[in-house]
């Protein structure tokens, strides 16, 4: 896994990390990829895992549960309960991993502006330790990864054939 430079990482103060990512889609369609299971289930996750849960109830004291599965079998679950929802533009919810100890919360702004969107995640951490093992868990480069499926997955829709009403080109 790696970052491929199209995700912004920064770190502004002991326990934050700062997500930036531009999207070239609408900022409802790229709000929808990150609470619709239907669309989670086609990018979530780096390459070569899949996610094989995906139970969503978007609704403030709502939450998620999702499962991922790498390459060799290796199953990976995180958690979290929605805090705020303003859609298209914000959401706050808690996030927890059956691997790590502690909860985070996770702030992320939509922002949308001459045909793209730009994400803006900020990841709250309870204590700069607990943001230092997500640094060297290599959250970043999975993220990295997963972000640029996504954003495949908006260039192929946008280079398919205009279909007409009754479903032909």
């Amino acid at each position: 896994m790696k970052n491929t430079g199209t995700l912004a990482v920064s770190l502004p103060n002991d326990c934050e990390i700062v997500l930036r990512r531009v999207f070239h889609a609408p900022r409802q369609l790229v709000y929808d990829a990150f609470n619709k299971p239907e669309i989670l289930k086609k990018w979530f996750g780096p390459r070569g895992w899949s996610l094989v849960s995906c139970d969503v109830d978007t609704r403030v004291g709502g939450g998620f549960r999702f499962v991922l599965r790498g390459p060799e079998g290796r199953e990976f679950g995180m958690r979290g309960v929605y805090r705020e929802l303003s859609p298209p533009a914000r959401s706050v919810h808690s996030e927890s991993f059956d691997d790590f100890p502690g909860e985070s919360v996770v702030t992320s702004v939509l922002t949308e502006g001459d045909g793209t969107t730009t994400l803006v995640a900020t990841i709250l951490y309870p204590s700069k330790e607990a943001r230092d093992a997500a640094i060297k868990s290599g959250m970043e480069h999975g993220a990295a990864e997963s972000y640029d499926k996504l954003a495949e997955m908006f260039a192929a829709a946008c280079s398919s054939p205009i279909l007409d009403e009754a479903g032909t080109q």
